[in-house]
């Protein structure tokens, strides 16, 4: 008494007819999908390209920063490891994928103090 009694409608002339409707239906999900790869997956991918690219190109006497922050002189390169000096006379060998940053040799790094 409270509730209507629902009916199913017939599907001629509706926008689900035919291959036309299915269509209609699905691009609302097709548009999602393109947006989600260009700003999501794309500019990832390329960033992992360039990461890559950065680790293959380390030689010995960069400055390199880690992922945890630590400066430090690379000293010798190897397959997938690379030698690292973080103080002097102190080396840790270093997972190349931990690299994030490669700072050149002739680079100085930025100074933590304002000059007014």
């Amino acid at each position: 008494m409270f509730a209507t009694p629902a009916y199913a409608q017939a599907a001629d002339g509706a926008a689900g007819a035919g291959p036309a409707g299915l269509l209609m239906q699905f691009l609302p999900l097709i548009a999602l999908f393109v947006l989600f790869y260009f700003l999501m997956i794309r500019p990832q991918q390329k960033r992992m390209k360039a990461h890559q690219q950065m680790i293959a190109n380390v030689k010995r006497g960069d400055q390199v920063v880690l992922s945890s922050g630590m400066i430090g002189k690379v000293v010798r390169v190897e397959d997938k490891e690379v030698g690292v000096e973080i103080a002097q006379g102190v080396n840790v060998k270093v997972v190349k994928a931990m690299i994030s940053e490669v700072r050149v040799r002739g680079e100085p790094a930025a100074a933590n103090d304002a000059k007014v």
